[in-house]
């Protein structure tokens, strides 16, 4: 296989752009697309080629691959639009949108139908690990589909794990981040109750780091200023993971959860936090700003 392929990139916002200007870096080749003229602009100023449309975009490439806000937005491209007909048969189509189990399985039959090839891949990592190719991908599809878009992922990402067949990696996703949303949200009520007890933030991290209360929304994504210095809290919480992005994540999990009949309680309180805390702190703010609505519900202050 040339190790030089061509790449349709359709989804060029802050988690596509810098994942299509990585595999540029690689020595691939990206045709990409978006409806936002501004997006565009800054992708092909990362080597990215510009094309007019998105059936432009796949209509010579080797492997296509979605970045998108929401399943209605995959589907409308895949079924809608009929995207994958638009492509040379065989190609392989890997969608890294988070969206529901259901919608990314009958996103993989309407490419099927078409003669192309699937993987659902959505990722973890953020921002940040969309600009230092440090994402992980969780895969759903077949074993071939997978390993021959394993060394595209390497360049995107440290880890992609094969989840099992169409959906699997979305089923990955949600239930992922259900963990993080609720142990960002019991970290944030961990510090907050430190203060009241008149516990330094460094204080409870330096113990919490190292004992049973380690976790990445801790030594990671720390939520106070401070102990953990690449962490959003130390630059206003601008976002690194969006408020509205976790919501609609955890969103998924708890329609999922329902549909299973998973007594997912904790789950599903965290999913209508993070929807109330969405609707009021805008699309620039980090998830891990939910201690502030925390504190501000308590009668702690910070120390």
């Amino acid at each position: 296989m040339n190790s030089r392929r061509t790449i349709g990139f359709i989804g060029l916002g802050h988690m596509g752009g810098p994942m299509a200007a990585n595999l540029v870096k690689a020595g691939h080749r990206v045709l990409g697309h978006d409806l936002v003229p501004e997006l565009l602009a800054t992708a092909v100023g990362t080597g990215v080629e510009a094309a007019g449309s998105s059936a432009d975009a796949v209509a010579t490439a080797d492997v296509v691959i979605t970045m998108l806000p929401a399943g209605r937005h995959v589907l409308g491209l895949y079924r809608e639009e009929g995207l994958p007909a638009a492509a040379r048969p065989g190609t392989l189509f890997i969608d890294c949108s988070t969206i529901a189990v259901a919608d990314a399985r009958v996103a993989h039959e309407a490419a099927a139908t078409a003669g192309m090839r699937t993987l659902d891949a959505p990722v973890s990592g953020g921002v940040v690990g969309a600009e230092a190719g440090t994402l992980t991908f969780m895969a759903g599809g077949g074993e071939a589909e997978f390993a021959e878009a394993e060394p595209l992922l390497a360049v995107m990402g440290m880890r992609a794990v094969h989840c099992g067949g169409p959906g699997a990696g979305q089923a990955a996703k949600v239930c992922n981040n259900m963990i993080l949303g609720v142990s960002m949200i019991a970290v944030s009520e961990a510090f907050v109750l430190a203060e009241s007890l008149g516990l330094s933030h460094q204080a409870l991290f330096d113990v919490a780091s190292t004992a049973s209360g380690q976790c990445w929304a801790l030594t990671v994504n720390c939520p106070v200023p401070g102990p953990v210095p690449g962490s959003p809290a130390n630059r206003g919480y601008r976002a690194g993971f969006a408020v509205p992005l976790m919501a609609k994540d955890l969103g998924l999990a708890a329609s999922a959860a329902r549909a299973g009949g998973v007594h997912a309680e904790l789950g599903l309180r965290a999913a209508d936090i993070y929807a109330a805390y969405a609707e009021e702190a805008g699309t620039a703010e980090d998830f891990s700003g939910i201690v502030r609505k925390v504190r501000d519900r308590s009668a702690s202050r910070p120390v």
